[in-house]
């Protein structure tokens, strides 16, 4: 079914990003989706796309293919029947992975609009391009991205195509009122909607001093866009929804534009340069605010004035060195814990998978781990292996900068070597 949508809609000259973004953009936009409508064939055969794009790229899907079903009365005998699609990919930190980010697009549009033109009845299809096949399309090569590299992140990160997003944002209402249970444990939320026309990223937090404070930590690390921070809501959007649950929300967008619900909303006026840019953005964007152990506060009053305090400092940085089992050589702690609860997988065992994979950490003020990543890995089954390993370690003795404790994060390689075909691990030391 969707085959015949992914053919070359590129140049030649296209990466593999833009492709994948012209070839989602091309399919929910045609003709035959009539604008995507709440509760209309279109808005099913978009919510289809969806879940089988999930499904290929290995997220796990919540509620099934089919998608979470709700329906609207918008007055007596005029029901629909609208979905929200939702994936989500596991965190691995014990401590934080039942906790969530939730990533989420509108899926629907406008529809088919029908007007005499010269004494004939005509059909105007809302394309809907950037408004919001455009949305859709990032929230699927960014959730394809995550999966990929789940292995670092602490969070679990939730993807929801929204349903009736045009409809009074019934499906972001739905999905928090109704449909999933854990809403108290939804950390923050991030916006997708509109984000392929103009030259400018802009990021609406409501004016929330720690979300504000958190986007100016990404400055800091080296992006290919920056977006503005604007006081002025660009578009009434599913993070609505989210603030009045009290979550802390950011709505990602480029901002109206002429074109914006009328017909002439389609492909050809999209930048994919900027959405390529975006995507790397977005991605460094969900990763920090996945991992980070000082989480934006919906007031806003939480985070700001705390980076400078909870700043992690370099091992050789700090006076007194973070110690382990009263060694302050981190070789203790390899020895010590990681080659002792280290578990070769199986499955690279029988693929004769091996090598070093380099695990950053950071020691709390108060002695626990955390921040766990890889930052130079050999294979997802190893990686995966030394994370759950190192995560798990016992309390360590802070390290201190003039007298008082602060956060120090370390990095240690982890080996796995097979030294015969039976043989699962050897241990260096």
């Amino acid at each position: 079914m969707f085959a015949q949508f992914r053919s070359d809609y590129h140049d030649l000259e296209d990466s593999e990003t833009i492709q994948a973004f012209k070839q989602h953009v091309s399919y929910l936009s045609s003709a035959a989706m009539e604008g995507r409508k709440a509760g209309s064939a279109g808005e099913k055969a978009a919510a289809d796309y969806i879940a089988n794009l999930f499904e290929e790229n290995g997220i796990v899907m919540l509620n099934g293919k089919e998608g979470d079903t709700f329906m609207i009365s918008r007055q007596p005998g005029d029901t629909i029947t609208s979905r929200n699609v939702m994936g989500v990919v596991q965190g691995y930190d014990p401590a934080l992975r039942d906790k969530y980010i939730v990533v989420g697009a509108r899926m629907d549009n406008l529809g088919v609009n029908v007007l005499p033109i010269d004494g004939k009845q005509t059909e105007q299809i809302y394309y809907g391009a950037n408004g919001n096949a455009s949305g859709i399309a990032m929230l699927l090569e960014l959730a394809k991205k995550v999966a990929t590299n789940d292995v670092l992140f602490r969070r679990s990160v939730i993807f929801v195509a929204f349903g009736a997003s045009r409809e009074g944002l019934m499906g972001s209402w739905y999905f928090l009122n109704r449909s999933f249970p854990d809403v108290d444990k939804i950390d923050a939320m991030i916006n997708l909607d509109m984000l392929a026309t103009g030259e400018e990223l802009l990021a609406y937090t409501a004016s929330n001093g720690d979300m504000n404070a958190f986007l100016g930590t990404m400055t800091r690390s080296l992006q290919p866009i920056l977006p503005t921070i604007t006081t002025q809501e660009p578009y009434p959007s599913d993070h609505r929804s989210f603030y009045s649950s009290e979550i802390p929300s950011v709505f990602f967008t480029t901002g109206l534009y002429p074109d914006h619900d009328s017909p002439r909303d389609t492909e050809s006026i999209l930048n994919y340069d900027i959405m390529e840019r975006e995507l790397e953005y977005f991605y460094s964007f969900t990763v920090a605010i996945a991992n980070t152990s000082v989480m934006p506060n919906f007031k806003g009053d939480a985070y700001s004035g705390k980076d400078t305090d909870d700043k992690a400092y370099a091992f050789g940085d700090c006076d007194v060195k973070p110690s382990f089992m009263n060694s302050n050589d981190p070789r203790r702690f390899i020895q010590k814990w990681v080659y002792q609860y280290l578990r070769y997988p199986d499955e690279a065992v029988s693929q004769g998978i091996q090598g070093r994979v380099h695990v950053q950490f950071t020691v709390e003020k108060d002695g626990k781990v955390s921040d766990v990543k890889v930052t130079k890995g050999t294979d997802p089954l190893l990686d995966a292996e030394a994370v759950r390993v190192v995560s798990a370690s016992p309390k360590w003795k802070p390290a201190k900068i003039k007298g008082k404790p602060v956060r120090c994060y370390i990095t240690i390689p982890v080996d796995f070597i097979l030294t015969d075909k039976k043989s699962k691990l050897k241990l260096k030391k």
